[in-house]
């Protein structure tokens, strides 16, 4: 049986570790981080992840900004909001919660956002940098992230390693591509257009899922001691449970842990994770803003 890798438990400790830089800082400088959280109308989803921020903020002492816009809100005025975050000296990170409504360019919104304050790290720049060999971006993307660290604090080399990556999205495929390919991985891209996934998949010492297609990935599809990382969340119909629903991954969990050698689980692997990126990022940005100002 696979190790299962509890995104719970790393999450608590690196959240630990962010409280305690969090306490230095604010002896050694009497401030602390600040983020910002932009969100705009009243999606369910982005409601309860923004309520898990903004309680996560509050357990590691770093100020929260919220502010919550109307779904008819102009893109103008959105962008006047992210330029006054922008222009805030208390505020270290900047996060617009996506999707924006359909009426709002969300390319133009994310490229007004200050490089500094980018925690996200989803700006054109950002992600340019990472693309680059030598190039440090300032903030990486928080999933991807996530999956790095999930996979390194396990104990999981990714150095010379072959990793596969199911999904080609801006938020989590491609970044956690490049980012394994900044770790020395040979990196393979699997997605919808991809003829017979399950022969690639197979050759992966390393598997990111991220494909958003409920157990898709199958056992038979993992080779034996791999260590797979699922980010899909999927809700599948499930008249037991009072919600009428379950979460699944991309991953078979009960076929795959037979055959990997470490698995996330579905709820409470990667999802944990990626809000404690994003304060760690906060909390880079804050570090990086003291120093230059002081």
């Amino acid at each position: 049986m696979a190790t299962v890798i509890d995104g719970k438990a790393v999450a608590q400790t690196i959240r630990s570790e962010i409280a305690e830089e969090v306490r230095a800082l604010s002896q050694k400088y009497g401030k602390v981080p600040g983020l910002a959280v932009v969100i705009v109308g009243s999606r369910k989803d982005s409601q309860s992840y923004v309520g898990m921020k903004r309680k996560a903020c509050a357990e590691l002492g770093i100020k929260s900004f919220d502010i919550d816009l109307p779904e008819q809100v102009s893109e103008s005025d959105l962008i006047k909001q992210v330029h006054n975050l922008n222009a805030n000296p208390d505020v270290h990170g900047i996060l617009v919660q996506l999707p924006l409504p359909k009426h709002i360019n969300e390319e133009k919104v994310l490229s007004e956002i200050s490089l500094d304050k980018d925690v996200d790290g989803f700006h054109p720049l950002n992600i340019g940098k990472l693309a680059m060999k030598d190039r440090d971006p300032l903030f990486l993307p928080c999933t991807p992230k996530a999956c790095i660290e999930l996979l390194s604090r396990s104990g999981v080399s990714i150095k010379g390693k072959r990793a596969v990556v199911v999904g080609r999205s801006n938020i989590v495929g491609l970044p956690a591509s490049l980012l394994l390919l900044k770790a020395d991985a040979t990196v393979t891209i699997v997605h919808s257009r991809t003829p017979q996934p399950e022969s690639i998949i197979r050759e992966a010492d390393i598997v990111i899922a991220a494909a958003g297609q409920p157990m898709m990935i199958k056992g038979s599809w993992i080779k034996p001691g791999a260590a797979v990382i699922d980010v899909g969340t999927n809700a599948v119909d499930d008249p037991t449970k009072k919600s009428g629903y379950r979460l699944v991954g991309d991953v078979d969990f009960a076929e795959a842990s037979k055959v990997a050698g470490w698995i996330t689980p579905v709820p409470g692997g990667v999802g944990p994770m990626t809000v404690t990126m994003l304060l760690h990022n906060t909390l880079e940005g804050a570090k990086r803003c003291f120093e230059k100002n002081h």
